[in-house]
């Protein structure tokens, strides 16, 4: 498999908070969620948390062929709580969190999890691409969303809708992401199929993946362009410039 990644932190100047690592049969993207305030809470940071996360993912794929995607997922979660669990408030609604999408190669299958409002693309040989993507986060933030743009920002009244549209993360009915509860990976979206089925694959942030969801780029034969067919399949790992975090 051969892979290309890009990466742009949010803002010029700003730590990158997200991470993105291939190995020659897997890749994981992981988003970490810039939300204000989080360094009162964990004085790691959210870039340290994603980097942790991913590596410690990938570091299991090729350890656990014989695990499923969500338990390995899990286990990062559990690994990467652990580690800061003495020191930092895990469980605050503004510690560390991210989404996450993992592509995984084995015995002539492409396994895929997305949790969280990250992305996956997947080139068919015979179709148009298949996107994979989790829809309860924007589902669940539209109402909030229009409210906080009616809201003055930084007013007790916009603190108190980020608050309440929090507290629907990793709750039933609610949006899940990686953060402390390594139960919220068997929310994840998974699937698989026959590698011969496709001729590449894209993993995208919720920024990166605006050519999805918003200007509607990858519902051709295609992805896009730049993510050719190849044999072995293509991976491309991809994260950008996001919108102001809700998570």
């Amino acid at each position: 498999m051969r892979v290309t990644m890009t990466s742009a932190a949010a803002r010029t100047g700003r730590t990158n908070e997200d991470f993105t690592g291939a190995l020659p049969t897997a890749a994981v993207l992981v988003d970490g969620a810039g939300i204000p305030g989080t360094a009162a809470v964990c004085r790691h940071g959210v870039a340290w948390y994603a980097n942790r996360l991913g590596g410690s993912l990938l570091g299991l794929l090729p350890l656990a062929r014989d695990r499923g995607l969500p338990e390995l997922l899990a286990e990062a979660i559990e690994r990467v709580t652990d580690i800061h669990r003495d020191t930092c408030d895990v469980a605050a609604t503004i510690s560390p969190s991210a989404a996450v999408a993992v592509l995984r190669l084995s015995d002539g299958l492409v396994e895929y999890l997305v949790l969280g409002d990250s992305t996956l693309v997947l080139d068919r040989a015979d179709g148009a691409p298949l996107v994979v993507s989790d829809p309860r986060e924007g589902v669940i933030s539209r109402p909030y969303a229009s409210a906080l743009e009616a809201t003055a920002e930084g007013s007790d009244a916009y603190h108190r809708i980020l608050r309440e549209l929090r507290a629907n993360r990793n709750q039933p009915g609610g949006f899940w992401v990686a953060k402390d509860d390594p139960r919220a990976a068997d929310e994840a979206i998974t699937g698989s199929c026959t590698v011969s089925e496709l001729t590449g694959a894209t993993l995208l942030s919720n920024g990166a993946g605006r050519i999805v969801d918003r200007f509607r780029l990858a519902t051709g034969r295609r992805s896009s362009p730049s993510w050719h067919r190849a044999d072995p399949p293509t991976s491309f790992a991809a994260s950008g410039r996001r919108r102001p975090a809700t998570r």
